[in-house]
């Protein structure tokens, strides 16, 4: 067994739990007891609704977004539905700066992947506040709302990634009997189901239950589909009173035919190269050079590939307002997700080879011979968490100023397994898997399953956290906001690998690492006018080795090798806020600057001895602005646009190279959806979406012409809704997707080899019936 180990700074877990837990909340609640007198800010509730502005739902914010110093989007329940957005990455098109990636690192094609502000952002995703794990696709139909803070956040959820986070806030019972069933036909033929009950068991006690049920093709595509099934329970105890219980789990199990892609033949940029042995002749190369593009329907996978998802969870939530400005939250949380996926993933262009494995090759310059070479692929994994989460927030005054607090506590313990596939077990000869036939793919055709091997992969992080955020006004126009984080951490993986050749006596690594890291952020916010604000902040967020997914590494030239320091990011934002039209209509618009410090360069020493060191920076800085809010009772808008300028300033050679820009980052992104009530019962809608050019190759010294597909074109997608209330009760809604069919890069790999489109002229008819 190979063991490396890196205590930075140990921590007796029994002692730190028990202060995480403890030690923040008992001068807090001593205080609050103290300042009964002090009454909360009081509320006014119009009989109008903003059905797209929403204020936050976390603790840790301890202001309106008015007067929060720093970019935060809210994504209501009211447009997912209008929109008919079915998963998160749907509902995300609804805020600027975010871009999808085809899979972690352009590899794979599973779960919710994405970018946001030029750094990849896909463990930076909460439920509730709590940290949401697993490589899924999330389902909308238990969403109330979506949060989507910009920029680094580590003192609002602790270790993460460079671009901020996104926080799904869970549908739990009110005292409001509300309930409701809708059914969506496809223009594919797809069929959902979702219901959402709400009923009072008592003066103060409640259940509500979300579920779902889909079977969908998807648009464009042949085979690819998606189906599954969720279902969502919760009781609430205490409703109306100052003691209130919550207990809601979560089930959902999803049956998917995923999408490998397609091959980016045909496309401008698109590049050949050919095999360096036997290679064709010069005519053959240059006819490949100029093949057409393929069927974007083409299946180049089997009909026996499949992604089989389940997630499970189960929390606790409890809250006391121990006095009118004061009150205490616990949340406890168990849950797990589990993939098993067999996808065929597609490789090099073949034109024309006359038989697998024949040398000299063979080839044709007819396309209807030309080959796509095909790899299975596959993922066993299984993320595992255990948290707790207690928070208490009070608002008292001392020397003349007033403070509004929000302190607390978070132990958690996460685990990742991850189990190594292939298409034969060592020792035995893995079977060939055919090629497809790159203009004529045959979805029948046999290809070798997978099988575990033995190896695996499995990644345990146990953190303790301490955290405290402060609003102090110093009078009617000056506010200060301060925010702390301390995460302390042990992560320990286990790599265990089975040698391909005898002796097949499996191989353990271990490898160790605790550290305690510390976030925070700084702001001052002034207020010209009590429904304004002008604002400036700083704030960071740290990762450490692992952070991102639990997995440690003994090789030099990762960041995940414990000996790294950890990688930090700052911030620099100063903005806008107003609410306008008696506070109906929210406008921001900001100005940042991140600086993500600490990544892997490789420099040269003066024998030219090739080394590793941490000094690489990169910058990326833009302005984003927003509105959001309804401009009349009759006219709600949702829209945004933000800029990015990213620059690598301290790198090393190619894509990281000095004066590169960051991948897959857009100058220019742009989104907006709107609806207006022409008609008592008739409401139409839109949106659009723009986003500017994605490259790929970013190395300044590259020679374009030669590098395969280099970018993802920029380009325009727009949709359209009408909606017809027949009565208070029944509702009929079509949704037309990409209503003037744009042909569209979505999707594409690292090499640029692989692609997804983007979705074709599509719809959706839903009809809701609301008893």
């Amino acid at each position: 067994m190979t063991k490396i180990r890196s205590r930075k700074h140990s921590v007796n877990r029994y002692l730190a739990t028990v202060a995480a837990v403890a030690l923040p909340a008992m001068p807090l609640i001593a205080h609050a007891q103290a300042a009964e007198e002090k009454t909360l800010k009081e509320v006014t509730v119009t009989a109008t609704v903003d059905k797209y502005k929403a204020e936050l739902t976390s603790p840790k914010y301890t202001q309106a977004l008015v007067d929060t110093p720093k970019t935060v989007t809210v994504i209501t329940k009211n447009i997912i539905q209008e929109q008919g957005a079915t998963t998160l990455m749907e509902a995300l098109r609804n805020t600027p700066g975010i871009t999808m990636q085809l899979g972690e690192n352009g590899n794979t094609s599973s779960g919710d992947t994405f970018q946001m502000r030029g750094f990849s952002a896909q463990s930076s995703l909460f439920l509730d506040g709590i940290r949401d794990l697993g490589a899924v696709t999330r389902d909308t139909f238990n969403i109330e709302q979506i949060e989507v803070a910009k920029g680094p956040s580590g003192s609002d959820g602790g270790r993460g990634s460079s671009s901020g986070y996104i926080n799904l806030v869970s549908k739990l019972p009110t005292l409001q009997e509300a309930s409701s069933l809708q059914a969506n036909l496809t223009s594919e033929g797809g069929l959902r189901a979702a219901v959402d009950v709400n009923h009072k068991l008592g003066d103060t006690v409640a259940f509500r239950l979300n579920a779902f049920s889909q079977d969908n093709d998807v648009p464009g595509r042949d085979e690819v589909n998606n189906s599954g099934y969720g279902f969502a329970p919760s009781l609430a105890f205490g409703l109306g009173t100052r003691t209130r219980l919550y207990a809601f789990a979560q089930h959902v199990k999803q049956d998917n035919v995923p999408d490998g892609g397609i091959p980016s033949i045909g496309l401008e940029g698109y590049y050949y190269s050919p095999p360096t042995t036997n290679p064709p002749s010069a005519e053959i190369v240059a006819a490949v050079r100029a093949g057409a593009k393929v069927d974007r329907e083409n299946f180049y996978g089997s009909v026996n590939d499949f992604e089989k998802t389940e997630a499970n969870m189960l929390t606790i939530k409890f809250e006391h307002d121990l006095n009118e400005n004061t009150f205490v939250t616990n949340t406890a949380r168990y849950g797990k997700t589990s993939m098993d996926r067999v996808l065929t993933g597609i490789n090099a262009i073949t034109p024309g080879i006359a038989a697998v494995g024949s040398t000299p090759a063979v080839y044709n310059i007819d396309p209807a011979t030309w080959t796509l070479s095909r790899s299975r692929q596959g993922v066993d994994q299984e993320n595992e968490i255990l948290a707790n989460q207690i928070s208490i927030v009070t608002s008292f005054t001392t020397g003349g100023l007033e403070h509004d607090l929000s302190a607390g506590a978070e132990v958690m313990y996460e685990r990742q397994k991850t189990k190594t596939l292939a298409t034969a077990l060592v020792g035995a000869t893995a079977p060939a898997v055919p090629a497809a036939n790159l203009y004529n793919p045959n979805a029948n055709d046999v290809l070798p399953g997978l099988l575990a091997t033995g190896a695996f992969t499995e990644g345990k992080t146990t953190t303790l956290s301490l955290y405290a955020f402060d609003t102090i006004k110093l009078n009617d126009q000056w506010l200060l906001n301060a925010g702390f984080r301390s995460d302390t951490y042990s992560t320990e993986t286990n790599v265990v690998s089975v040698p391909t050749t005898a002796p097949t006596t499996k191989q353990v690594v271990n490898v160790e690492a605790d550290d305690t890291v510390f976030s925070w952020n700084v702001g001052a916010v002034y207020k010209p006018l009590p429904n304004g604000s002008i604002y400036a902040s700083i704030a960071n967020s740290v990762t450490p080795p692992g952070g991102a997914n639990f997995t440690l590494s003994e090789s030099a030239t990762s960041t995940a090798n414990p000996n790294m320091d950890p990688q930090e990011t700052l911030n620099y934002e100063v903005g806008t806020k107003w609410d306008l039209l008696n506070e109906h209509l929210s406008l921001t618009a900001a100005y940042y600057r991140t600086e993500h410090e600490n990544e892997i360069a490789i420099d040269s020493d003066p024998s030219s001895a090739v080394r590793v060191v941490q000094f690489g920076k990169r910058i990326v800085e833009g302005v984003e602005l927003s509105v959001v809010g309804k401009i009349n009772d009759k006219w709600s808008i949702m829209g945004g646009l933000a800029t990015m300028d990213t620059e690598i300033t301290e790198g090393s050679t190619g894509n990281n190279a000095n004066g590169a820009a960051a991948r897959w980052s857009p100058d220019l992104t742009g989104t907006v959806w709107t609806t207006y009530k022409v008609l008592p019962k008739l409401t139409i809608g839109g949106g659009a979406r723009y986003t500017s050019d994605q490259k790929r190759v970013v190395d300044p010294t590259a020679n374009v012409s030669t590098s395969n597909v280099p970018e993802i074109p920029s380009y325009w997608v727009v949709d359209a809704m009408a909606a017809y209330d027949f009565n208070r009760d029944v509702a009929l809604r079509l949704n037309v997707y990409n209503l003037f069919d744009e042909d569209y890069i979505s999707t594409l790999n690292n090499s640029g080899a692989r692609l997804t489109m983007g979705q074709p002229r599509a719809a959706t008819l839903s009809l809701s019936y609301k008893f």
